[in-house]
């Protein structure tokens, strides 16, 4: 393990370490208006969701390698007004582009192609090719720091929201997969929030705990970290009755035949079939597999 104190770095250096580890980033595409009516759209992915009573989404806007505040935040000075567009990968490429430098009066809408939708409570247009876009009233900005780097957090309270009808799944929710959201990692890498990259994690109704977990589970050398939390994640085990009765229903047969001829080690094998149950998300029959041994 590397060890390594900022102080000892240039800033501009350590802001690699920080950007390629705290990833990846949801990125907030912010459309703001200065006081003389000149439009400014830029991606920032030092973003993220703070509270929703009320809903409440922070953006910081780094100063750049000058030591100059960013258009977004003089235009927020000026006009307390955003939308927040979120991104998807159909428009990621023209997001990368919306993050020139350009002059400050010189409109990322024109320059990377988006469509310039009127807000109905603020002054900043919305990114109609966006999927959802909310439109927001600056509450505070906060300093926290004044040289190249440093951040000004812009807090920002959500008075409206745009959604994408093709974006809602049956339930009127948001289907991760029809959003195909983008985030941001270090350097130029991006990543792509579908397909196999979605995965599911249940959430524990106050489970048992890993330390809770019978020994020869706990240390399991077949069994990972991350199946341990899955098994940990139950309110409790399974009663003794409840695995004889599993044990007896034949559901194991090939695998004690296998024990009972000498083939393999019981529990090994009774390990490597609850992983297999555990990929599937079959917890509770996992557990079944994993008492068997001991509850016989």
């Amino acid at each position: 393990m590397n060890t390594i104190d900022p102080a000892t770095l240039q800033p501009h250096e350590f802001y690699r370490l920080l950007n390629s580890a705290v990833a990846p980033r949801p990125i907030a595409f912010v459309s703001t208006v200065s006081a003389d009516g000149h439009v400014n759209l830029a991606p920032y992915s030092f973003f993220n969701v703070f509270g929703f009573n009320p809903p409440i989404l922070v953006f910081s806007p780094s100063r750049n390698r000058h030591g100059h505040k960013k258009h977004s935040l003089l235009n927020v000075e000026e006009v307390p007004e955003v939308v927040v567009n979120v991104v998807s990968h159909a428009m990621v490429e023209q997001t990368s582009l919306a993050s020139s430098e350009y002059d400050r009066h010189v409109s990322e809408f024109t320059k990377a192609g988006f469509t310039e939708a009127a807000s109905e409570r603020v002054r900043p247009p919305r990114v109609a090719e966006s999927p959802v876009a909310f439109e927001c009233v600056v509450r505070q900005l906060v300093p926290v720091g004044d040289g190249p780097g440093a951040g000004t957090l812009v807090v920002c309270e959500v008075i409206l929201a745009h959604v994408h009808g093709e974006i809602l799944s049956e339930k009127g929710t948001v289907d991760p997969h029809r959003i195909d959201l983008v985030g941001r990692l270090g350097g130029d890498w991006y990543v792509r929030a579908s397909h196999d990259a979605l995965f599911e994690v249940a959430r524990p109704q106050l489970g048992i705990g890993i330390d809770q977990l019978p020994a020869h589970v706990r240390t399991s050398a077949i069994l990972t970290g991350n199946e341990l939390g899955k098994l940990g994640s139950v309110p409790a085990l399974p009663q003794p009755e409840e695995v004889k009765a599993y044990r007896e229903s034949g559901a194991l047969g090939e695998l004690l035949d296998e024990a009972r001829y000498g083939c393999q080690y019981l529990p090994d094998l009774l390990h490597a079939h609850a992983k297999k149950l555990l990929a599937e998300n079959n917890v509770q029959e996992a557990w079944l597999t994993l008492l068997s041994s001991e509850r016989a």
